[in-house]
């Protein structure tokens, strides 16, 4: 699974085909044109969203459906696709999941105890992937996994005798906290085995940092496609953002997102976000020329890539998100509306279909036996496995 998004949503005119355009002979919108090529391989959708208000703080429940602050309510918290995808393949790779930036804060990723991520850049990623460790570091690493369950255990033991002091609310705090070192635990052991076993090799050449973003995005796809070439890790997200000056532009991204309609923004917004397209087109290709030596067929024909923002646009709308999903084995080549707002009720979600339906159902493709997730009711209506 491959999540590529940014922080500001999207120029939705340019992103969205008409209402009317359903099915497979539908006009590819002008952000989208890169994945022309690729139109059998894609799907599009339109009206699918988390159900509520409030700007910035939708990015980051894209991959969850689940506002942090109402995690609480849900039996899984907010965790995110991916991290619950690093939970099903657990050891099986040497990195349970990648966590990938350019320039901008990755606000995808959670687990299940609420704690976000933290991302790293391209060049950590590779040397991590694929530079050998010295046997002085690997005798640190191991030393390091056994201080750090041997205070586990302390606290975990101590954690009983406080328990039983504690009122109800406090207890439940405490369970949630006992949780977080649950999952430490589990990673730890997941690492271990991992310490002494040689890493892949490959041709190609160490990244540079990239002084100019298109020049970092691209090289952070390749990155990606090595790390799904040498099954180093199954679950990957990355957040791209533009600086002043890229593309030749005179502003900010964050900026160019407030257009007002004004035409200098709006076409600054369709270089770059049709830019962040293109490389999910050059992503596309790298999977497709990548035979899959384990499953069969090709590399995308067994990975997922979402395309999309919690925020759907730099108006701080997050109703109807830029969502486009490829790969995956599924069966692709339309643009699928949904039911949009209640014509009676405009601000009312109770006729829509939940985002968090499409997560599911790429859970359940990727083979996870669960029937909700997140804010999910089921899987996505007329998304099926080819």
């Amino acid at each position: 699974f491959v999540c590529l998004s940014n922080n500001y949503g999207v120029y939705q005119k340019a992103f969205f085909a008409g209402p009317n355009q359903m099915g497979a002979k539908y006009d590819m919108p002008q952000t989208l044109k890169a994945l022309e090529k690729h139109r059998k391989d894609i799907t599009l959708f339109q009206n699918l969203d988390h159900g509520f208000t409030g700007g910035h703080a939708g990015v980051p429940v894209l991959l969850s459906g689940v506002r942090p602050i109402l995690a609480h309510n849900y039996a899984e918290g907010n965790i995110s696709v991916d991290q619950k995808l690093a939970e099903y393949h657990g050891a099986a790779t040497r990195f349970s999941s990648m966590t990938l930036g350019v320039r901008e804060r990755n606000l995808l990723s959670f687990t299940r105890t609420g704690v976000q991520v933290p991302s790293i850049d391209m060049r950590a990623a590779y040397r991590a992937m694929f530079f050998e460790d010295t046997p002085q570091k690997k005798v640190s690493q191991a030393d390091r996994f056994k201080r750090q369950n041997s205070i586990l255990d302390v606290v975990r033991d101590q954690a009983k005798s406080l328990n039983r002091e504690l009122s109800k609310q406090d207890q439940h705090k405490l369970g949630e906290y006992l949780d977080s070192v649950r999952t430490l635990e589990q990673k730890i052991g997941q690492q271990e085995p991992w310490i002494n076993r040689p890493k892949p090799k490959t041709d190609v050449p160490e990244p540079n940092p990239g002084n100019r973003t298109e020049e970092q995005l691209k090289a952070m796809m390749e990155i990606i496609a090595l790390a799904l070439q040498t099954d180093s890790t199954r679950a990957i997200t990355c957040v791209s953002g533009f600086a002043n000056g890229d593309f030749g532009l005179n502003g900010g991204y964050h900026g160019f997102s407030h257009h007002g309609e004004r035409p200098e923004p709006v076409a600054a917004l369709k270089k770059i976000e049709g830019y962040q397209i293109a490389m999910m087109s050059h992503l596309i290709d790298l999977l497709k020329a990548q035979e899959d030596s384990i499953n069969g067929g090709t590399l995308l024909d067994h990975t997922s890539i979402l395309y999309g923002c919690g925020m759907a646009s730099g108006g701080h709308s997050t109703r109807n998100l830029p969502l486009v999903l490829a790969g995956g084995g599924f069966k692709h080549g339309e643009h699928k509306v949904y039911p949009g707002p209640s014509i009676k009720h405009k601000k009312s979600w109770a006729n829509q279909t939940p985002a968090a339906n499409l997560l599911l159902s790429i859970l359940q493709n990727s083979g996870l036996e669960i029937d909700r997730f997140g804010s999910s009711t089921g899987t996505l209506t007329g998304l099926e496995w080819s």
